[in-house]
C-alpha cells in the first residue's frame, strides 16, 4: 500500500538533490550554508519520525540559525535565460499551463477512484494523489518540452534560492498549530467563545468559527496553524457536537475561511511577501493589497456555505 511515508521519501529526495547541487555551485559564495540547510530539510522528511522531539527540535534550531545569521545565498544554476523563457512563452502561449492542470485533476480523480481501492492509504489518498499528479505533470513536461534531464532540479533550486528560508514556513507554522492544540489554546478560546455566544444561536457560532479562522490565520500566517485552535474551540464542541453539523463541511469550509486570512496577511511571507520581492515590486505589501478585495467576499461566501451546507 502506498502511504504518506512514500511521499515524504520523494520530497526528501528532492531536497537532498537541492543540497548536492548547492554544494557544487561555485557561483554561490554561501553554497555550503545552502547545502546544509536543504540537507537538514531532507533529513526531516527521511528520518524525522525517528529523531524524536529533541532531535527534531535541534534540527529546527539549526535551520533557524542558518537563516537568521545569513548563511544562505543565491546560486546561479544553469537554467534558461529570461529571453529564452520569454520566447518559449510567446511560442506556446497559455498551453504552458496545461501540465499544471494535471496536478489538481489527478488529485481529484485519485481521491474519487482510489479511496477504497486498497492500493493507497484511504486517510491520505488526496495528498498522495497530489504527489502523483506532480510526477505525471513532470513526465508530461519532459515529453512535450524535452528539457535537459536536470532542468526541473536546477529550476527548482533556483526558485528555492530566491525564496530562501520562507519556503519551509508553512511546514513550521502547521507544526505551531499542533503545539497550540497540545497547549490547550483551543480550550481557552472555546471557553471565551462559550461565554460570549448567544444561547442557541447557530449563526453566531458560525461567525465566530469562520472569522476566528481568518483572524488566527492573519496572526500566524497559515490556516493549518489556525485550524487545530478553532476546531477545538468552536468547530468540534459547538458546531458539530451541539448543533450536529456535518463534520466534513465544517472542517473543509472552515479551512477555506482560514485561507481568506492567508490572502490578507504579510505573515504569510512565502505567499505574499516573497512574490513581491521576486517581482521587484516597490510596495512589499502590494500582493496583500491586491488580494483583500477578493478575500473579503470569499470569506462572506464561506460563512454562507457553512450555514447552508453543514446544517
Amino acid at each position: 500500500m502506498i502511504t504518506l511515508q512514500h511521499l515524504y521519501i520523494l520530497t526528501g529526495l528532492i531536497f537532498a538533490a537541492f543540497a548536492i547541487l548547492s554544494a557544487r555551485d561555485r557561483s554561490n559564495g554561501k553554497r555550503f550554508g545552502n547545502a546544509l540547510f536543504w540537507a537538514l530539510v531532507a533529513a526531516s522528511f527521511f528520518i524525522g519520525d525517528r529523531l524524536g522531539d529533541l532531535g527534531n527540535g535541534i534540527l529546527v534550531l539549526i535551520l533557524v540559525a542558518l537563516a537568521g545569521f545569513g548563511a544562505l545565498g543565491r546560486g546561479n544554476p544553469p537554467t534558461t535565460s529570461a529571453e529564452e523563457r520569454a520566447a518559449s512563452s510567446a511560442r506556446r502561449g497559455n498551453r504552458l499551463f496545461l501540465p499544471a492542470l494535471i496536478i489538481p485533476l489527478t488529485a481529484l480523480v485519485g481521491t474519487l477512484v482510489f479511496k477504497d481501492s486498497g492500493w493507497i492509504d484511504p486517510k491520505q489518498v488526496t495528498v498522495i494523489s497530489l504527489g502523483a499528479g506532480v510526477l505525471l505533470a513532470l513526465a508530461a513536461c519532459y515529453a512535450w518540452l524535452r528539457p535537459p534531464i536536470l532542468a526541473p532540479l536546477d529550476e527548482g533550486r533556483r526558485l528555492m534560492d530566491q525564496v530562501g528560508w520562507a519556503a519551509i514556513l508553512p511546514q513550521m507554522l502547521a507544526a505551531l498549530g499542533a503545539v497550540f492544540a497540545l497547549a490547550g489554546v483551543g480550550q481557552v478560546v472555546g471557553g471565551i467563545a462559550g461565554r460570549i455566544l448567544p444561547e442557541g444561536s447557530l449563526l453566531a457560532a458560525i461567525l465566530v468559527y469562520a472569522l476566528g479562522m481568518a483572524a488566527f490565520t492573519l496572526i500566524m500566517g497559515n490556516a493549518f496553524a489556525a485550524f487545530p485552535v478553532m476546531m477545538a474551540a468552536v468547530g468540534l464542541p459547538i458546531l458539530i457536537h451541539h448543533f450536529h453539523g456535518d463534520p466534513a463541511a465544517v472542517a473543509a469550509i472552515g479551512m477555506l475561511a482560514g485561507f481568506c486570512g492567508t490572502l490578507m496577511t504579510p505573515m504569510a511571507a512565502n505567499f505574499n511577501i516573497v512574490p513581491a520581492a521576486l517581482l521587484d515590486l516597490k510596495d512589499r505589501n502590494a500582493v496583500v493589497k491586491a488580494q483583500v478585495g477578493t478575500a473579503l467576499p470569499l470569506l462572506a461566501c464561506n460563512i454562507a456555505l457553512i450555514y447552508f451546507l453543514a446544517f
